[in-house]
């Protein structure tokens, strides 16, 4: 059943309402009532409802069907599948195993390196004066994640480029809807970079901790008895999930802020729990993967309707995110703190839900935080050029490049 939401009478007005809208829709768009689930004409079964969404990803009777899941499952000989692709009580013994490497005492500990990082990037800043805030944001999630996953022992510098070669080479991630034929030079580039990526980070990693264990990812994998290949493609579920999707979440956080100058003011003088409000409300207006996709093992009621088992379902988060009867009826604007019903996140369904809800949510609204607070302190920050939006049907979600920002005399809020 659909939570209800507080009676209009009875919800605060946002005083930021209406002056911030989605900034990366490509059109204008007013959370009108759609139907909750549609078929295509493919026979995908599309959800746009929240509850309906929320029931999918909470459902035992579904498996993981994104982030080519599917084809991974068939090309075989990767041994035991990633976590983010594992079912069952295989994946919640997994996530169980791991869950200590994100939880916020953890994730407290990450904390000195976390600062640490950020004034580095903020120092660069000052000295060189403008930069593009994206290739920052860039450095800043590749920079946690490499610690906490264990890639930290490179050949050579360039772990970036490494990481968006997987995501940058265009394609298409829904199941069924590959598109053309990437041909055999786009095959040969792709098992390239995975090489590349393997002797110049992972390997290297590897050795460094049969030596010598540390507290993070791949130790873990390698006292579970993980081989090298295993571990790689740990490395790539674990490592590319936290490093892009961060960096297009600190992007568009940063584009809100210094775009509504009360906002902007609200988040830097607020305590660390209205600042992550503030984020969190960011994120469910600006789901950064904006479809999740799960296929029926076994025929299931969705919206009030039967699907069939073998199905599969194409949940938009960008939706779900603003409809109106779980968020209310501003819901297509940014209100941090705004009352939900029982059982709603405030960042919505951004961070999924269910069994396979993001184990690093929590890591990435902490560093995001860190480094968006020291770089908006600076009252002189300002944009020189927006960035330019782009999608990338890799993972079904927004790309912002080239966003520059400058910093004048140093003058702090």
């Amino acid at each position: 059943m659909t939570p209800t939401t507080p009676a209009p009478s009875d919800t605060p007005r946002c005083p930021f309402s209406g002056q911030t809208a989605s900034l990366t829709r490509r059109e204008d768009h007013s959370p009108a009532p759609e139907p909750d689930l549609v078929v295509d004409g493919r026979g995908v079964y599309r959800v746009h409802g929240f509850g309906a969404a929320q029931g999918v990803l909470r459902s035992e009777a579904v498996r993981q069907a994104g982030f080519m899941a599917e084809a991974a499952r068939d090309m075989g000989g990767l041994g035991r599948p990633p976590v983010l692709f594992e079912e069952g009580e295989t994946h919640h013994e997994m996530r169980r195993s791991t869950a200590r490497y994100f939880t916020p005492t953890q994730v407290a500990g990450y904390g000195p390196m976390i600062a640490a990082l950020a004034d580095d990037l903020i120092a660069e800043l000052a000295r060189r004066g403008e930069v593009k805030l994206d290739d920052l944001s860039l450095r800043l999630a590749v920079g946690v994640a490499s610690q906490v996953v264990g890639l930290t022992n490179s050949r050579l510098p360039g772990l970036e480029r490494r990481i968006m070669a997987f995501v940058e080479g265009g394609g298409d991630s829904e199941p069924g809807n590959a598109g053309p034929n990437p041909g055999r030079l786009a095959g040969l580039r792709q098992q390239a970079e995975l090489a590349l990526f393997f002797l110049l980070d992972v390997k290297p990693a590897i050795e460094a901790r049969r030596r010598e264990r540390r507290d993070d990812l791949i130790s873990h994998l390698l006292d579970r008895g993980y081989g090298d290949v295993e571990i790689l493609t740990e490395c790539l579920t674990y490592g590319t999930a936290g490093m892009v999707t961060t960096r297009e979440f600190v992007t568009v956080a940063a584009w809100h802020l210094l775009g509504t100058p009360g906002l902007r003011a609200e988040y830097v003088h607020g305590t660390e729990r209205e600042r992550h409000a503030v984020l969190h409300e960011i994120l469910r207006l600006e789901p950064v993967v904006g479809t999740l996709y799960r296929r029926a093992e076994t025929e299931l009621s969705v919206a009030g309707r039967t699907v069939p088992a073998g199905s599969l379902l194409a949940l938009n988060l960008r939706e779900a995110n603003v409809d109106p009867a779980v968020v209310g009826a501003d819901a297509g604007g940014l209100c941090p703190g705004r009352p939900l019903p029982r059982g709603v996140q405030p960042q919505g369904l951004s961070f999924g839900d269910g069994h396979h809800r993001c184990p690093g949510a929590f890591l990435a609204i902490k560093e995001s935080d860190v480094f968006l607070r020291r770089l908006l302190m600076w009252r002189d920050l300002e944009v020189v050029t927006e960035p330019r939006l782009s999608h990338n049907e890799v993972v079904k979600g927004y790309e912002l490049r080239g966003f520059r920002v400058r910093l004048g005399g140093g003058r702090r809020a």
